[in-house]
């Protein structure tokens, strides 16, 4: 009974001890196993990039310094390894692709569980495509931990005209395009989107609307705003002309092949007796002068040409 009395004080006492040096853990400490939780954490936030057609791989295997070669996956998306033989690797991740070599040779009984290692030495597409709406359209070299946002500042940033969407395709197809909004609202966040070497990012342009006619300063509109309206669009081409006939007013719509010709009552709506219509994509507002009379065919194709025009070499 002394015995196992004075056995737990020594046990004690050399649990104290050793928690008291700095750097030392306790045994319950050791299985608690905090470091391993957070280390998998970080790595399944890493993007897995697959191997493809052309990749220069490093192959070995732990232990056996003479089994080290470099080979490159072939159009068919195979590798030639000494023992191994022909082996589809594209399409793989590197992980995949260790299982399926060490598989290989220890199925050819020429090792026993070998820890192999592959690493991609050169990637065939290692460069990421930026297009759409960005100042600089083009391939980037950025390999390593890279998000969307660090594509979109090599290419120089977005434009006046961008739109609030993104689509990002992958290069190894395995995936489906995904589009996602550069804002929250749909619960993502553009700086965290990681993106992997050889995707594609295409940057939308935004919509575009139309305020032609006896208005102050005819001008194309970037629908910044999604809900942008008659008024609205009016006021940005700084008002009409006192000359402007308000109730001739009309609305210009695209509708598959023939535009849609529709009144607007600019005279109610400023009254706020009738209410505000919302614009959308390519919508053309025309503001005629008080002498304008009849919608001809010939007047309605005049309208269209400026709004081309402006849409050239108009100030967005």
């Amino acid at each position: 009974m002394r015995k196992t009395k004075a056995l737990s004080a020594l046990n004690g006492f050399l649990l104290i001890l050793v928690s008291n040096f700095p750097g030392q853990e306790t045994p319950a400490q050791l299985n608690s196993g905090p470091s391993t939780q957070i280390s998998d954490a970080s790595h399944s936030s890493l993007p897995e990039i697959f191997l493809s057609s052309g990749d220069l791989l490093a192959i070995s295997i732990a232990g056996a310094p003479e089994y080290r070669y470099d080979v490159r996956v072939s159009p068919a998306g195979d590798a030639s390894l000494p023992m191994v033989g022909n082996i589809k690797l594209a399409g793989l991740s590197t992980l995949q692709a260790e299982s399926a070599v060490a598989r290989r040779l220890e199925a050819h009984g020429y090792f026993n569980n070998p820890q192999v290692s592959i690493f991609v030495k050169e990637y065939a597409t290692a460069g990421i495509s930026v297009l759409g709406e960005v100042q600089k359209p083009g391939i980037y070299p950025l390999l390593g931990q890279r998000t969307l946002l660090d594509a979109i500042s090599a290419a120089g940033g977005i434009t006046p005209k961008a739109g609030k969407s993104v689509t990002i395709t992958h290069r190894d197809g395995i995936e489906s395009s995904k589009t996602i909004l550069m804002s929250q609202d749909n619960g993502e966040t553009l700086t965290n989107m990681a993106v992997r070497p050889g995707d594609t990012i295409v940057v939308s342009k935004a919509g575009m609307v139309y305020v032609v006619g006896d208005v102050k300063e005819p001008t194309g509109i970037v629908m910044d705003n999604p809900h942008l309206t008659v008024l609205q669009a009016i006021a940005m081409a700084h008002g009409t002309n006192s000359t402007a006939s308000l109730k001739s007013a009309r609305l210009i719509r695209k509708a598959h092949s023939n535009p849609q010709d529709v009144p607007i009552p600019l005279d109610i709506i400023l009254a706020a007796k009738a209410p505000d219509l919302e614009l959308q994509p390519d919508d053309i507002v025309f503001v005629p002068t008080s002498t304008a009379k009849t919608v001809t065919r010939r007047s309605l194709e005049a309208i269209l040409q400026t709004a081309t025009g402006i849409a050239i070499y108009g100030r967005y």
